[in-house]
């Protein structure tokens, strides 16, 4: 039976959707990241288009339909998609005008518990399941961009425009393109990838084949979403609703939080006495020290005084001891 398995970390909420001991839809949520889709909070507009949120930093926000409007004026809107990190440049979140009562939206706990799925609350001791479904590879897979499937592979990268997907290996074209077209579902899924998606596919000559393609996304891939047919030199195009960043730009376009967060992770599992000692690259240590709370909550959460100590040659996530 598939179920949920929620951690509540530092400076980072994750989940996993687990089926078959498999993780099929993972998620993270950072206290960086700005209001939430659904949340409902005043804003003061600046310029055409542009409103000031009245949040922690007061975030930029794109606004719709507000020619006329004299600058200054306060308005009520809500979040409707999230500001969003991009190479070479950040999106600022999208907002409408509303009537409804300020509010947050939804955080990641209450919109997998709304799924109608099993939730289990993980602690950060004892068995690691989330280690056990294979969290850290899907955090390798991520980086790299390389999905390994039987017969292939797929090539994921997001560019401001889309996020491409190529489906690499040898053998007959077609067992190749549907083998590749199932994975490349499931990463989309895994990973939460809406906006424009773009899958190449092998090259196909017949139409019998390609039509197969076409009914084999139709078929894996949740609704609801856009595409075109695979055409003949075997590119497909897929348009799904974006709210939120994806697995890929939140792992990708900030590496020093997502390394940061793993790096914490490990120190609340770690095992011993004295004095806990995190070690990583100058880049990751600075995003924690910046932020003594996250410290605070480690030491309270282990018992353990910590220290946090830079190392130019460290690699990766660090280590924790």
């Amino acid at each position: 039976m598939a179920e949920w398995l929620y951690e509540a970390g530092i400076g980072e909420v994750r989940a996993a959707l687990v089926a078959d001991g498999r993780i099929v839809e993972a998620r993270i949520e950072r206290d960086s990241e700005g209001p939430r889709v659904g949340a409902v909070l005043t804003a003061r507009l600046t310029e055409p288009g542009t409103v000031l949120l009245d949040a922690p930093g007061e975030p930029a926000a794109t606004l719709a339909g507000s020619s006329g409007l004299p600058l200054g004026t306060r308005l009520t809107v809500e979040v409707v998609r999230m500001a969003l990190r991009e190479r070479g440049r950040d999106k600022p979140a999208r907002v409408r005008v509303t009537d409804a009562e300020p509010a947050e939206g939804p955080d990641l706990r209450a919109r997998i518990a709304a799924t109608g799925l099993p939730v289990v609350d993980l602690p950060a001791h004892g068995s690691d399941r989330l280690e056990e479904a294979g969290w850290s590879d899907l955090a390798d897979h991520v980086r790299t961009g390389r999905w390994p499937f039987a017969g292939g592979a797929l090539w994921v990268d997001t560019t401001p425009a889309m996020t491409l997907i190529d489906i690499d290996g040898e053998g007959d074209a077609l067992a190749l393109a549907k083998a590749g077209g199932a994975a490349a579902v499931d990463v989309i899924r895994c990973c939460g990838i809406g906006g424009s998606i773009g899958i190449d596919f092998p090259s196909l000559p017949g139409r019998a084949g390609r039509q197969a393609v076409d009914a084999l996304i139709d078929a894996l891939l949740p609704p609801p979403f856009e595409r075109t047919a695979v055409n003949g030199f075997g590119l497909m195009q897929i348009i799904r609703r974006r709210e939120r960043p994806s697995l890929i730009e939140q792992l990708r376009y900030d590496a020093a939080a997502a390394d940061a967060a793993q790096l914490l992770r490990q120190a609340e599992r770690a095992v011993g006495t004295g004095v806990l000692q995190l070690t990583a690259r100058p880049a990751v240590v600075d995003h924690i020290r910046a932020r003594p709370h996250w410290i605070a909550a480690l030491q309270r959460r282990t018992g353990r005084p910590v220290e946090v100590v830079a190392d130019a040659q460290a690699k990766g996530v660090g280590h924790a001891q």
